[in-house]
């Protein structure tokens, strides 16, 4: 039936959409933003081409994230925005495609819901929903299927979610609503106090990746920011050094942290044990922090690595799940 349809994994993601086609691997990596007329509800831009016009629009123009937290904030626009890539990834195929989508472990039967009738009214025809950190560990390779525990810290745009995984299934995890824009806030935060100065959410993302770091760095690194001086009103340029922004990331990464010694003080012994030996994987965009595996490390007393490719793992976890439903429905609430 494969070839009458599309076979479609989604990490519907707070800042990014990652899609994997089954047979061709990850196609679309796009930010998760819609810019639309407001008075119209018309959508003229989604992905890349809207991140371009965050925070530079008139009024009549809207340019918003429809997924917050990890969960669905805009049905209607999500619905829209699905449905574009969806399209673009169907191609030629005769019947609606199979989709499997990840959804974060906190979310309430209610958020499970919306995700999965906007898959449907987005185009697709059979709809499964998995959990994402159990398709995180899938997409960073883990040995899920078997009786060994596995620790995985995933860490998204809008979400942090720690999970234990064996036997195809979680056994014990933790999620907080602490990720990358909580990281980009904080640094808009220390910003303002210390200097008086007002930044963007994009140039606070900028800020995170050119020079962030979850601890101080050997080599100290510098970035000119502009902004809006808070006091004269006008722009103002000023120079940041990486250990101020670790300074300032210091909060939410405690969070970060404290979430993932739950599920340890949770953990039953025989697995912990394995975990001591394994380590944990770091998965998410937010994992490339510099840096945080060294932290995590430290806080948590369990070794901690960065997966491979840990922005696509959700999106490789669902495409893999697409060959395992049937073994996944055993243990995993996929409807």
């Amino acid at each position: 039936m494969s070839f009458m349809r599309a076979e479609v994994g989604i990490d519907l993601g707070t800042v990014h959409v990652v899609i994997y086609l089954r047979g061709k691997g990850i196609v679309i990596q796009e930010p998760s933003i819609v810019a639309m007329i407001s008075r119209e509800e018309k959508i003229v831009e989604v992905g890349e081409a809207a991140r371009q016009m965050y925070g530079r629009t008139p009024d009549e123009i809207e340019v918003a994230r429809p997924v917050r937290d990890g969960v669905i904030a805009d049905y209607q626009v999500t619905q829209r925005m699905l449905g574009y890539f969806v399209a673009r990834v169907k191609g030629l195929k005769f019947l609606p495609p199979r989709i499997v989508i990840g959804v974060p472990y906190g979310v309430t039967s209610v958020e499970r819901r919306a995700v999965r009738e906007a898959a449907i009214e987005a185009g697709g025809g059979e709809v499964y929903l998995l959990r994402e950190p159990l398709a995180a560990a899938l997409g960073a390779g883990l040995p899920v299927d078997t009786a060994t525990g596995n620790l995985v810290l995933d860490l998204g745009g809008g979400t942090a979610e720690a999970a234990v995984v064996s036997m195809n299934g979680i056994v014990v995890a933790n999620s907080v609503r602490v990720g990358g824009i909580k990281l980009d806030e904080a640094i808009q935060n220390f910003v303002r106090r210390k200097y008086n100065l007002a930044i963007g959410e994009p140039t606070a993302e900028d800020i995170k990746i050119q020079i962030g770091s979850a601890m101080p760095l050997e080599d100290e690194l510098i970035m000119q920011v502009q902004g809006r001086d808070q006091v004269t009103g006008l722009p103002r340029t000023i120079e940041l050094t990486s250990t101020e922004i670790t300074e300032a990331l210091q909060e939410p990464l405690s969070q970060i942290a404290a979430c993932v010694r739950s599920v340890l003080e949770r953990t039953p012994p025989e697995l912990a044990s394995d975990i001591i030996d394994r380590g944990m994987a770091m998965t998410g965009g937010t994992a490339l922090l510099r840096k945080l595996d060294e932290y995590m490390s430290r806080e948590v007393g369990v070794p901690a690595y960065v997966a491979d490719a840990p922005m696509a793992c959700v999106a490789l976890g669902t495409g893999r799940a697409l060959e395992n439903i049937e073994v996944l429905k055993r243990t995993e609430p996929m409807a």
